[in-house]
């Protein structure tokens, strides 16, 4: 386990790396490229009570990042239809077209490592990492949800 814990720091590392290069040319916070992550991975629309736990943030600062990331084109607030009290926040098509090339790199490199892996290698890479992020969302501390 030693190996994967060092393996895994190196990829948080270099993930890091590629996110604060995005943040910096967006004239944005980390805190808000995590907060575009959590929307665009998000089941269902996001809202900002969902987005605030799942940043750990507190009302007042995840209002600051959706602020941000409104101001900056990054994100809409969009009122529900049936209750005007529920906002969902949705990822800016231009943001995102902006994202998708700036992340390509990251995608590409997730494809050449995984060609020399058999769908069965694959299924149980997926399995651990699930199950890594299923344990670490229980850790004192750690945003509950994702």
């Amino acid at each position: 386990m030693p190996a994967f814990a060092v393996q895994l720091r190196r990829m948080h590392g270099e993930v890091g790396r590629v996110i604060q290069q995005y943040a910096a040319r967006q004239n944005l916070h980390a805190t808000d490229v995590q907060a575009l992550a959590a929307i665009l991975d998000a089941p269902e629309p996001m809202t900002p009570t969902r987005l605030r736990a799942l940043l750990g943030l507190t009302s007042g600062a995840v209002t600051a990042c959706i602020d941000r990331l409104e101001r900056a084109g990054q994100v809409r607030r969009v009122r529900e239809d049936a209750d005007r009290r529920v906002v969902h926040l949705h990822y800016a098509a231009d943001a995102r077209a902006a994202a998708r090339a700036h992340f390509r790199p990251l995608a590409d490199a997730l494809t050449r490592s995984g060609a020399d892996f058999d769908e069965h290698e694959l299924t149980v890479v997926l399995r651990f990492l699930t199950a890594l992020n299923d344990a670490l969302a229980e850790v004192p501390g750690a945003p509950a949800g994702r």
